[in-house]
């Protein structure tokens, strides 16, 4: 079994020191993949001055050449032919370039028991029946994004004996309907069956602030739940605090934060990250974080604000093993009172156009290499 497999079937999800060793194996037998089987990932490595065998101890993931997000959204490369991927997938696009993502068998099988291990953790699996009501897009041949299938994916968790979108797919394209959701809302709180509602934390606000305006007020049956997940998005002006919107969903449908969970992933780095009861976004095995200076881009320590580094040997199908976002955040080490002992990433935010250019000349650096 390769040290990938192995580390995706790890029993317990957030043991990373105990498994320092097999990341660092599962690593350096991706990069490797990647560099003996994608051109374009080789000569980024070749121009970096960096070899698969440079990587020789744990401290060393931190020289893995990183990838911006934003070349992907510019450039597609794979370390598998094409007709080994089963699933495709995009970004949102909302910055009006997509990054197109492919997985093949391997990539999923990991994916499949990374998602399995999480959800089993924070018990999000059940077998009692559910409503959901989902504030995100109805699925539809036209819409490849990640966020729709993995928003799908979630009302897997329990067996559905309904599913409600906010966008509906017409023939015209998506359009919402807030409305709709409000009534079954209010005729699935008479139900003894649980509701669990998914979705952009953004028109999850806009749904919860017109009931709240219009005097709608619900109390959920027991075993419900808000799952949040995929960021505010073009609405980032609206965004309030978490505690205000944990305040907002008790009071319009009676559901407790402890009942309210958020996900966090992104297509260029497809690891599940679920908060914890104290909403606190634990690193699991399957990744590492790497906090980097918005100048310098060297590691900062823990505690410190800068560029998130994300690193992971989940996928064989794109080289995904060292991706650097546009986003904000923090690495706390400090003791979280969940009892977790993995360190858990705060998320400020994306970075200001000015702090961006860091990121995007490094992009165009590595497209323009793969010119010449």
């Amino acid at each position: 079994m390769s040290a990938a497999n192995k580390l995706f079937t790890w029993k317990k999800p957030y043991e990373l020191k105990k498994t320092d060793t097999l990341f660092l194996q599962a690593m350096q037998e991706n990069v490797r993949h990647h560099y003996e089987n994608s051109p374009d990932y080789a000569r980024i490595l070749d121009e970096k001055g960096f070899h698969p065998d440079d990587l020789r101890e744990y401290d060393d993931l931190r020289k893995i050449p990183f990838i911006p997000t934003l070349y992907f959204k510019r450039h597609t490369m794979f370390s598998v032919p094409e007709k080994r991927l089963l699933i495709k997938a995009t970004s949102s696009g909302t910055s009006g370039r997509r990054s197109l993502i492919g997985f093949n068998g391997s990539s999923l099988y990991r994916g499949l028991r990374m998602v399995l291990s999480l959800c089993k953790y924070h018990r999000l699996i059940s077998l009692k029946p559910v409503h959901y009501i989902i504030l995100g897009y109805e699925p539809a041949r036209s819409n490849p994004s990640a966020i729709t299938k993995t928003t799908f994916g979630q009302t897997l968790f329990a067996p559905a004996l309904s599913r409600d979108y906010a966008l509906k797919y017409t023939k015209e394209g998506y359009k919402l309907d807030l409305e709709d959701l409000k009534q079954k809302l209010i005729r699935f709180s008479q139900s003894k069956y649980p509701v669990r509602m998914t979705g952009f934390p953004a028109y999850t606000y806009f749904l919860l602030k017109q009931m709240k305006e219009e005097g709608i007020c619900v109390k959920l049956p027991k075993g419900s739940l808000m799952s949040l997940g995929g960021g505010w998005k073009q609405f980032y002006a609206e965004k309030i605090t978490k505690q205000d919107f944990y305040e907002l969903a008790e009071e319009v449908l009676g559901i407790d934060d402890q009942y309210t969970v958020e996900f966090f992933s992104a297509v260029e780095h497809p690891v599940l990250y679920v908060d914890c009861r104290c909403h606190h976004f634990h690193v699991p095995v399957y990744s590492r974080i790497i906090i980097r200076d918005v100048d310098s881009l060297e590691p900062v320590p823990a505690g410190q604000v800068g560029l998130i580094n994300l690193l992971t040997p989940m996928v064989d199908s794109v080289p995904l093993a060292s991706v650097m976002t546009d986003d904000l955040g923090i690495l706390h080490d400090e003791k979280c009172p969940c009892g977790v002992d993995s360190p858990w990433l705060e998320i400020l935010g994306r970075v200001g156009i000015k702090d961006i250019v860091t990121c995007a000349a490094g992009a165009q650096e590595m497209l323009s290499a793969k010119e010449r």
